[in-house]
């Protein structure tokens, strides 16, 4: 068995509590990021998942998608293209707009990140609600692209984030309920 293939990721993932606000139970990365062989088994595992599927690019929303999606796309030999907030990307963008809880948000990516027909991969570090991945998903066909499915390193599965998202397939290597 390969280093690292029988390891238990949710130990690598502190419960922080009552951040950012009371209540919520903050799911912290940043144990399983400064463990490289933690690291490098999400980057396997995601990359296993998806070496028979047909994809072209690997999408992720700022900030913390593009710490899983940058190296799954080298390992899976696809391009990477980011998708930001607006008036963060320094070339010509496709945009969406799409409502919040509280108000509206945009995205926005490259007009040559993603082409017409590509079949791609949007990754995230968590799939809570699912707003910002469906927008995702959204500014993607916008632009003619197929959306190939959803990554995710947490799922939290009580918010029914796979469901906003569906019919796009949801693979999540943490689950909590």
């Amino acid at each position: 068995m390969a280093a690292g293939t029988d390891l238990d990721l949710k130990q690598y993932v502190r419960n922080i509590p009552d951040f950012p606000k009371p209540g919520i139970l903050f799911r912290d990365i940043t144990p399983l990021l400064a463990d490289p062989i933690a690291f490098r088994e999400v980057n396997r595992r995601l990359a296993d998942h998806y070496r028979e599927t047909p994809i072209d690019v690997i999408v992720a929303a700022e900030a913390r998608g593009f710490i899983f999606a940058a190296p799954l796309a080298i390992e899976l030999g696809v391009s990477f293209a980011p998708i930001r907030k607006p008036n963060k990307l320094p070339f010509d963008t496709h945009a969406f707009h799409y409502e919040l809880e509280y108000g509206t948000d945009t995205l926005e990516m490259h007009i040559d990140g993603v082409s017409r027909e590509q079949r791609v991969l949007v990754v995230d570090d968590l799939l809570a609600t699912g707003g910002t991945v469906e927008a995702c998903c959204q500014l993607l066909q916008k632009t003619g692209a197929h959306v190939a499915g959803c990554a995710f390193l947490i799922e939290l599965e009580g918010l029914n984030g796979a469901a906003r998202i569906a019919p796009h397939p949801v693979f999540s290597l943490i689950q909590y309920t």
